[in-house]
């Protein structure tokens, strides 16, 4: 026994200075690679971080340069005179460069300013503020940019005009890329996101059909907020980082603001996004509830500079974060799973809603409004609240904005791969998140930091976030064409985030037990296989087609408009007052400078009603009426558009003149069948005959193919 303990004794011995020396060592190694450590981790991030902002900055420079060679050969913009370059300017689009014109040649600033908040000389019998009615913040900011940067000199105005919105197009890819790379981990996503936006841009932004619009200058700052948004809902964010998103957000949500008037109403659906994301309990609410102060912030100081806009004081977005911010108290203990914690949410959600309800039904009792009213009445339509025979609002219902989405649009999606792949990932998210939900809802705690390694892609709070809005956005892009404008360059984001990043791929894999493949490792290689295929086959199929663009030259020449706008330059009297359509009437302001009846605004009653009345010489009434008309807004003279009065349409009873038929009564359907009656013809056809009693109210004095302009008689004769 004696030799046996002493034989164990013996060859445990020797062991224990092993296990003593092997210590020292570990530790000495851990130390060195502690010491190490940062130089390596800290080199390839800097890498990562300086490569990926360079793609995101050069996409945005390329992209931008692409509209501007694109727009070139389009128009011909360079080797036109003056003239041919503002008849490019269509609509409203018009006079929202009419309006910069004049604050160019204004002696000053200040009092360029004054002409426009007190202007006179652009509708007859009416002054308005400008600068609030059409929401001209980006004229302004664009001609004092123009005369202080001293580049009048340099180049022409037009020029500095158009390059600002096209740098903001560059400006809006960048923020798509940054916002995809920020949720996917690679710079990858977002080369793809441009790579889908450009492909689809027929549906994913109207800058090539009207480059003042107001969402070219705001959705380019929107973007911004929303790449500013999701850095700031992500958990593992150091406080700088956090500070900088939070001020990005707000200098972004303010001017956003300012750019469009209809901005509150898409911050109001984001606004839903976050509450939604704050009542599943997937955030931290006090992130949320800061956002909230953001939309106050902002909607108080945009009421006071935009001249007290009232607007702002009954939207719905106001009343909603005015609910969130009063109920969140009842909101303490909502995050607990317990049984009161799930009747607490259901008590806090009615409440919110209950409250936003009121206290916009009561802002709207209470304060005077009517910029957005036909909004409402043709929603109402549209969903069938309310039937209406309404000019204005049927015909807003004809516009191509406010109709169902086509099938050619998903069409159009699914070519280019991208509603397919965008489906794949909602569908994944969708399903990982209500797995949080779940979670949250038994009492287990969410983990506030996850690896892709983790595979619950559907935890993370700007994830889920993106999956909401995403949601909303779409379900109104299918009742509404036009919102797909803002809802498909996030179609683009939210797919390229989702093929290039390995924690969706790792997610599907858990769900599946792969166990011949390692699901971390399949994943890696996906998230970089997948993306890069799509990448390369778009490549194959689309660059072509883009470079044909830019190579083809297209010929853009409407002489028929050139000669009207020489004619009333050269020919009409500086006191005289042009009626016609609305576009029309926008063009003429530019182009001429006279003054107008009417012009292509709806956003105020008084306006909608000028253009239905000086619509009505498309309509069948009679020489009288419309005289009578014409004289009451001090018109002098009146231009028919040929394309107007003949026009055939594919929608029936979407043409100007069936639209105006209806409101007055000169057609009615019954089983499919129309019928009307006046008894009185077509004023647009009648008035060429030169008969009486026509020939007494107005005298022909220029024509062409398109256009006859009539000068309305101040001494009427009545002899036939």
């Amino acid at each position: 026994m004696e030799d046996g303990s002493a034989h164990l004794s013996q060859r445990r011995k020797p062991n224990c200075p092993n296990v003593e020396e092997e210590a020292p060592k570990k530790d000495n190694e851990e130390s060195k690679k502690s010491k190490r450590s940062p130089r390596y981790i800290l080199i390839p991030r800097f890498a990562k971080l300086f490569f990926g902002c360079l793609a995101a900055i050069l996409s945005g420079m390329m992209y931008a340069i692409y509209l501007s060679t694109y727009h070139e050969r389009k128009f011909w913009f360079s080797g036109r005179p003056e003239l041919e370059r503002e008849i490019t300017f269509q609509g409203d689009s018009a006079i929202y460069y009419s309006f910069y014109k004049e604050l160019i040649k204004a002696p000053s600033f200040k009092r360029g300013i004054y002409q426009l908040t007190h202007d006179n000389s652009t509708l007859s019998m009416k002054t308005m503020n400008v600068v609030r009615q059409m929401t001209l913040y980006p004229e302004l900011i664009a001609s004092v940019l123009y005369q202080a940067s001293g580049s009048e000199d340099v180049i022409e105005p037009v020029y500095f005009y158009i390059g600002i919105v096209f740098g903001l197009q560059g400006i809006y890819v960048t923020a798509l890329f940054v916002t995809s790379w920020l949720m996917s981990g690679t710079w990858l996503a977002g080369m793809l996101t441009v790579a889908w936006f450009i492909i689809n841009r027929a549906d994913t932004t109207r800058i090539d059909y009207s480059i003042p619009l107001r969402e070219n200058w705001a959705m380019p700052y929107f973007a911004c907020q929303v790449a500013a948004l999701t850095g700031y809902l992500k958990n593992n964010l150091n406080s700088s980082a956090e500070r900088f998103c939070y001020l990005l957000v707000s200098a972004s949500t303010y001017t956003f603001m300012m750019m469009w008037e209809y901005s509150h109403y898409l911050l109001f659906i984001q606004a839903i996004s976050l509450f939604l994301l704050d009542l599943l309990g997937l955030t931290q609410t006090e992130k949320v509830h800061e956002v909230y102060k953001i939309y106050l912030f902002s909607l108080f100081l945009g009421y006071m500079l935009q001249f007290e806009n009232p607007a702002l004081l009954v939207s719905p977005l106001l009343s909603l974060v005015v609910a969130a911010l009063l109920a969140k108290y009842l909101q303490m203990n909502t995050k607990k799973g317990t049984l009161l914690s799930r009747m607490l949410k259901v008590v806090y959600f009615y409440l919110v809603f209950t409250v936003t309800v009121t206290l916009n039904l009561v802002a709207k009792t209470f304060i005077s409004h009517k910029e957005h009213e036909h909004l409402m009445k043709v929603l109402e339509v549209k969903f069938g609240l309310n039937t209406t025979k309404n000019f204005t609002v049927n015909w807003f219902l004809c516009q191509e904005s406010f109709q169902t989405a086509s099938q050619d649009l998903f069409l159009r999606l699914t070519q280019s791969s991208l509603l397919p792949f965008y489906i794949l990932v909602l569908i994944i998210c969708l399903v990982s998140v209500g797995q949080a939900i779940f979670k949250r809802m038994g009492g287990q705690p969410v983990g506030e930091t996850t690896t892709f390694k983790v595979g619950r892609i559907g935890e993370r709070p700007e994830v889920v976030y993106h999956v909401l809005h995403s949601i909303s956005l779409g379900l109104l892009a299918v009742m509404m064409e036009g919102m797909k404008y803002v809802w498909t360059p996030y179609v683009c984001m939210i797919a390229a985030f989702g093929v290039c990043s390995p924690e969706l791929w790792t997610t599907l894999f858990k769900w599946l037990r792969l166990k011949t493949v390692h699901p971390i490792l399949l994943a890696l290689v996906l998230s970089m296989a997948v993306p890069t295929i799509i990448g390369f086959s778009l490549w194959k199929e689309f660059f072509p087609r883009i470079m044909g663009e830019l190579t083809e030259l297209q010929e853009f020449y409407d002489p028929d408009t050139v000669g009207l706008m020489t004619w009333i330059k050269r020919q009409a009297p500086i006191a005289a007052v042009f009626a016609g359509s609305p576009q029309l009437m926008g063009a003429i302001k530019l182009c001429t400078g006279w003054m107008v009846t009417n012009l292509p605004l709806y956003n105020d009653e008084d306006l909608q009603k000028r253009n239905e009345h000086i619509f009505q010489i498309y309509s069948k009434r009679s020489a009288d009426d419309i005289y009578k008309i014409l004289t009451s807004y001090q018109a002098t003279y009146l231009v028919i558009e040929d394309s107007i009065c003949n026009e055939v349409g594919p929608v029936r009873g979407c043409r100007v003149k069936d639209l105006l038929d209806i409101a007055n009564g000169h057609v009615y359907y019954e089983e499919n069948d129309g019928y009307g009656y006046s008894k009185y013809g077509r004023f647009c056809q009648e008035i060429k005959m030169n008969y009486s009693p026509y020939v007494n109210y107005f005298t022909r004095v220029y024509w062409n193919r398109s256009y006859y302009v009539y000068k309305i008689n101040t001494v009427i004769s009545f002899q036939s």
